[in-house]
């Protein structure tokens, strides 16, 4: 059991990187990632959407009728999405604002419905929340690599702390639009190489 759920957690977090392998949820993952601190709530955000819905869409797969899935998904998504809403506006007003309307926007994440078909409505609850865990972090830790390239190039900093200190010259693009773009295809250039090296080494 144990082992299974390893190989749970792998897939989602390595073998299929929701980011870095199957290039779902782009827009939130190049607009939001100005920053490591928006880069780490993004992701923490999904992920807590993804356990738990995950985990109610899996009690309830044998229930919820074949035509209606998709919207009754859509409904158990939104409601998670608006506690999560709801919680940073509370309690963590300045990343509510500055993540914007990309929280809202979870109730659409295509990471979120796939995960949510392909597994949740097919498998056990245990099961689901460990595929949710393995998604969401895997999808947090792309988020925060990339934030935290742009962060360092673009302010000289990393979770708001300077470290390259005050003669620094901010790469001012590296936060702007084209930045993340360019970031994000380096950054995948670099895990293409690195897996076409491992690969080449494991068939020698």
């Amino acid at each position: 059991m144990l082992n299974k759920f390893i190989n749970i957690f792998k897939d989602g977090f390595v073998d299929n990187n929701p980011t870095f392998v199957q290039f779902l949820g782009m827009c939130p993952t190049l607009a939001v990632t100005t920053s490591a601190i928006n880069g780490l709530g993004m992701g923490l955000s999904a992920t807590a959407v993804l356990i738990f819905s995950n985990l109610v869409i899996s009690l309830l797969r044998k229930f919820i009728p074949q035509k209606i899935r998709i919207a009754s998904y859509i409904v158990i998504i939104a409601g998670f999405v608006t506690v999560i809403d709801l919680l940073l506006q509370a309690y963590l007003p300045d990343l509510s604002e500055a993540l914007g309307a990309f929280i809202p926007l979870i109730v659409v994440n295509c990471i979120i419905l796939a995960r949510a078909e392909s597994f949740a409505s097919k498998n056990g609850p245990l099961e689901s929340m460990m595929d949710g865990v393995g998604i969401g972090l895997g999808f947090t830790f792309a988020l925060v690599v990339i934030a935290s390239v742009r962060e360092v190039l673009g302010n000289g900093s990393i979770f708001g702390l300077n470290i390259l200190g005050a003669s620094y010259q901010p790469v001012t693009m590296a936060v702007l639009a084209p930045g993340a773009f360019i970031v994000f295809g380096i950054l995948l250039g670099g895990i293409n190489l690195f897996k076409m090296r491992k690969g080449g080494s494991d068939n020698a």
